[in-house]
């Protein structure tokens, strides 16, 4: 065993607990906005209910003028009835590729995954990454995340010459 290695499986769990409480406390800046909109949205008619495996707070059958759903911080607004529903990749829909149907939970997870990382830059580096987009790198890595399970952060850490796009080959965009 490794001077990092956890003593024991309860040593590893809770050290998964504590990581996961201080990702939920450094996403709340964001989850403040997705807060309030629920909030609005359950006086609206909307319901309420914890999303174990997506680490969120989610709002169901929230009234909008868009149908889908949309995370902020450890909130998942969303206008259907269930997250457990078949939907199609951002690159699909924008026909820049033919990809199979991903559940829309497990891309939410990824970006209360991306949230709980980014913290209060969350949103900034969404908008500057294109926002609602096929070619948005976070929404990219939500859909793989969603297809294949693994891969929700958009960025590969390489052994040599730093983090880079992971669809990129060496330094270019």
């Amino acid at each position: 065993m490794s001077w990092w290695a956890p003593a024991s499986a309860a040593a590893a769990g809770l050290g998964r607990r504590l990581l996961l409480a201080v990702g939920i406390a450094w996403a709340s800046p964001t989850t403040l906005p997705g807060l309030l909109a629920g909030c609005v949205g359950l006086l609206l008619g909307a319901r309420a209910y914890l999303g174990r495996r997506e680490r969120a707070l989610v709002f169901a059958r929230m009234p909008s003028p868009w149908r889908g759903a949309l995370t902020l911080g450890n909130v998942i607004l969303h206008t259907g009835d269930s997250l457990e529903v078949a939907c199609c990749t951002y690159a699909h829909r924008a026909g820049r590729a033919d990809e199979p149907l991903i559940r829309l939970a497990d891309h939410e997870r990824a970006h209360v995954y991306q949230a709980m990382v980014l913290g209060p830059l969350f949103l900034p580096v969404y908008l500057l990454c294109g926002g609602v987009s096929g070619r948005n790198p976070l929404e990219r890595a939500a859909d793989r995340h969603a297809g294949e399970g693994r891969g929700w952060w958009p960025w590969a850490v390489r052994a040599r010459g730093g983090a880079h796009c992971r669809g990129c080959r060496g330094g270019g965009a």
